[in-house]
């Protein structure tokens, strides 16, 4: 329990669902000289993840699908930069800024909200080619690229390159890569006539899943629909099927099959936030930190947890742990929020218990896949479900009216298919021109 006093100071580590959310609640409920509240976090905004496919594929503003930090926390201090290691007992957080050196940070409660990594593998060629799907800067990377390789791909005449260019591959089978893979083939799927040389039987979108079914987090029947769907958008799915090496974009699949591919999107899993483990806070054998039901750390005062780098018993489900998805960090936070306020004013914390709700996901424009409450939708329906449920959401009313202006513009037009590649190396274009003139030369050189 955490004393009434004045001042109290709190540190929220990460800006994500949980920071964000938990300090925005704090910020609205907290009294006047209650706390001081300081936000750190790496970036300074809040990505709101389920929206990511939708900005690659250019149905959304990337800037929509981001919350200021600053802008929305204007009663709390934030700060940009990486917590690199916590002291609890002493109450101390390492900082490091962008720039300059780092220093301590002293608080009297914290919230660790940092959230996930992508869990990757120890792949040969992995590191080199993969790109992942958890920012908007991968998103946004990964639509001018799928874009570029298009307007590539129709200017040579190689036809072994040219199916290279035009090669896509999706490791991992969540809502992440199905997801991503979905909208980005539509966008690309939608460019085509754009290209009179390209035709669809020109590329190859192949999703590779370990497990026996995709989207393991809906029923087997609508994972059987979605597998079948994107089958019949000409995806191929291959279940059961690992990847054995990607050195050089030269795909090899454990079932013996090898192709060369120009884009590898690595979506296969996440694991908590390496930063736990540099903290003095008792880790479970997964490295998640160890909470209980009502988001404290197990065993530690002043200390609260949530989000996917914690592992909060689920209580609709003994036995099991919140899985790491965000329809449980909203709901967390909000509850963590209460909760923090309830113990400053001597009240007693309540447990985080959550029914689950249902799963709903995207398979490109007007198609999807929805399993509310034990009711069943596909196609359009599924596809509406999807984007009001994300949308009611999204923090702050600024940004769902944003959001549904874009939704709004795009029944009207079509939507913008560009590819900006020099985002990928801006400079590049102005080392050229600042490069030294090559010798100029004598007349009659060969």
């Amino acid at each position: 329990m955490v004393p009434t006093r004045s001042g109290t100071r709190i540190l929220v580590v990460g800006g994500g669902y949980v920071g964000m959310y938990s300090a925005l609640r704090l910020q609205r409920r907290l009294r006047p000289g209650e706390a001081t509240l300081t936000v750190v976090d790496p970036q300074a905004y809040m990505t709101y993840q389920p929206f990511l496919p939708e900005a690659g594929a250019g149905n959304l503003e990337p800037r929509h699908v981001v919350v200021p930090l600053r802008k929305e926390l204007r009663g709390a201090t934030v700060l940009t930069g990486r917590i690199t290691g916590i002291d609890h007992a002493g109450r101390t957080a390492r900082f490091a800024p962008d720039r300059g050196p780092g220093r301590d940070i002293g608080y009297d409660v914290l919230i660790l909200g940092v959230g996930s990594v992508p869990r990757t593998m120890p792949i040969p060629g992995l590191a080199e080619v993969g790109i992942g799907f958890t920012t908007v800067a991968e998103a946004i990377y990964l639509r001018n690229h799928v874009l570029a390789r298009l307007d590539t791909a129709a200017a040579v005449l190689d036809p072994e390159l040219r199916r290279r260019l035009l090669t896509f591959l999706f490791v991992g089978g969540g809502y992440a890569g199905v997801e991503a893979l979905a909208e980005l083939e539509d966008m690309a799927r939608s460019a085509l006539p754009l290209y009179p040389r390209l035709s669809d039987r020109d590329m190859r979108w192949v999703l590779v899943e370990a497990a026996e079914r995709i989207l393991p987090e809906v029923s087997p029947d609508l994972s059987a629909y979605t597998t079948d769907r994107l089958r019949g958008c000409g995806i191929e799915v291959r279940l059961r099927t690992r990847v054995k090496s990607l050195v050089g974009g030269a795909v090899e699949l454990d079932d013996g099959e090898s192709f060369e591919a120009d884009t590898v999107v690595w979506t296969a899993g996440v694991r908590p936030n390496p930063l736990v483990g540099s903290t003095d806070l008792p880790l479970d054998e997964k490295n998640r930190v160890r909470c209980t039901a009502m988001l404290t750390v197990e065993g530690v005062a002043d200390a609260w947890c949530a989000g996917d780098c914690a592992a909060v018993p689920d209580l609709t489900a003994p036995g099991r742990f919140c899985g790491p998805s965000a329809q449980h960090a909203v709901r967390q936070a909000r509850r963590l929020a209460d909760n923090v306020l309830a113990t400053l004013r001597g009240e007693p914390p309540e447990e985080y218990r959550h029914a689950y709700a249902g799963s709903v996901a995207s398979l490109g424009l007007h198609k999807g896949v929805a399993e509310i409450y034990r009711i069943k939708l596909t196609g359009w329906p599924a596809w509406l479900m999807h984007r009001t449920y994300h949308l009611s959401r999204m923090p702050t009313f600024n940004r769902k009216v944003r959001v549904a202006a874009d939704w709004t513009l795009a029944l009207l037009f079509h939507r913008e298919i560009v590819s900006l590649g020099s985002f990928t190396n801006p400079r590049g274009e102005f080392e050229r021109a600042a490069a030294p003139d090559e010798p100029a030369r004598p007349p009659g050189a060969g």
